[in-house]
């Protein structure tokens, strides 16, 4: 059983839901990153999904648009991002890890050679935005061969027939984009994301994660009564954007948010 179905299945047992905190790797310094995905952690992330920064984030607001830009400023490769994953796990062999990003990298490294990489530095699955599943065959099989999920999004837009072929592809989980729009943007209606998400797992067992729009500890909480994992993104980069000089200041104040969405997931 691979590190995400595991988890899935302990929260299950235990009646919980997910939390999948975003950060990008290198932002606002490279050495941030593996001191604060273990506060993450600490503070009660299920999941980490690090970003691999890219110069044309299309799928995300501002927030995090402008998080891939310090990074890169850093020098933030991608095979920065799998270092600073085998770093973490030198002390945690037991969180999955999740790459979220865009083709470009990955096609310049190789599947193959992208695909032994991560399986040697510990990620567990990859969301790659920018590739379709029907154009995705290739990278799909490489990561299947390197036991790496490949994971999906699904939209408000997204018709049956294309729900079906997302989650007939897809494994780990899948991602549902609660929103019209990108990262950070918008109001969530938990109503109409409760429906979409009835549509969804009558294709599919998998887990059914929702992410985009959840700011806070209330809007976490909506979403974890209807869905199997919260993601958050915008709400965690903002933070670290806010206190970007001091790092002692970024680890509380992502960890206290974390701790808040938590506290506020277990009570439901």
């Amino acid at each position: 059983m691979s590190r995400i179905a595991g988890c899935f299945a302990a929260l299950k047992e235990n009646n919980k839901t997910a939390l999948i905190p975003f950060i990008t790797a290198g932002d606002p310094q490279r050495e941030v990153t593996v001191p604060l995905m273990h506060t993450l952690v600490e503070q009660g992330a299920d999941i980490i999904e690090l970003g691999v920064p890219f110069s044309d984030p299309m799928a995300d607001g501002p927030v995090i648009q402008r998080a891939s830009e310090r990074a890169l400023e850093n020098n933030m490769s991608l095979r920065d991002v799998l270092e600073v994953v085998t770093e973490f796990r030198k002390t945690n062999s037991a969180t999955p890890v999740v790459l979220m990003g865009y083709l470009n990298p990955i096609e310049i490294m190789g599947y193959e050679a992208f695909a032994a990489a991560a399986q040697a530095a510990g990620v567990d699955g990859v969301l790659t935005v920018d590739i379709p599943p029907e154009e995705g065959n290739d990278l799909i099989n490489a990561m299947r061969a390197h036991e790496l999920d490949p994971i999906y999004l699904l939209a408000p837009t997204s018709t049956e027939e294309r729900i079906r072929k997302i989650t007939s592809t897809a494994s780990g989980f899948v991602y549902y984009v609660s929103l019209k729009g990108v990262t950070g943007a918008a109001n969530l209606d938990v109503d109409a994301v409760s429906a979409k998400l009835d549509a969804i797992r009558q294709t599919t067992e998998m887990p059914v994660g929702v992410g985009f729009g959840i700011k806070d500890a209330a809007t976490a909480k909506a979403m974890a009564a209807i869905a199997d994992a919260v993601v958050v993104g915008s709400a965690i980069v903002q933070r670290v954007e806010d206190n970007a000089g001091d790092t002692a200041a970024i680890q509380s104040s992502v960890g206290e948010l974390i701790a808040e969405m938590r506290t506020a997931i277990d009570a439901i």
